[in-house]
């Protein structure tokens, strides 16, 4: 592939990967993420417990995992009438990973 063919893969990932940079930007999105990290991907948090964690109010935290949950960075598992967040093992972290993997290559072929 020559460089004018790898940029322009390059500008696709990166238009694949636009909501999602722009998802995890966020500073708070990104607490929420780090403290959802802290737990198992298959029991996950509650609200209450990720607000506690934060200092963050329980309506910005809401209203943040619902950003993330509709980017689908975040799941949520219903168990009666309680909601558990969990970080979501998915294709969405195969498209941030594909575009830093064309980029290293790009600059590997083109900038030694």
């Amino acid at each position: 592939m020559n460089k004018r063919e790898q940029i322009e893969t390059i500008q696709e990932d990166f238009k694949n990967a636009q909501s999602i940079l722009t998802a995890i930007g966020d500073e708070t999105r990104q607490i929420i993420l780090l403290v959802l990290m802290e737990s198992d991907c298959e029991s996950g948090m509650r609200v209450g417990e990720i607000t506690a964690k934060t200092h963050l109010s329980r309506p910005a935290v809401s209203h943040q995992l619902k950003i993330l949950k509709d980017i689908g960075i975040v799941k949520m598992r219903e168990e009666g009438t309680k909601n558990f967040y969990h970080i979501n093992v998915s294709a969405k972290l195969n498209i941030l990973k594909k575009l830093v993997i064309d980029i290293e290559n790009l600059l590997k072929e083109f900038c030694q």
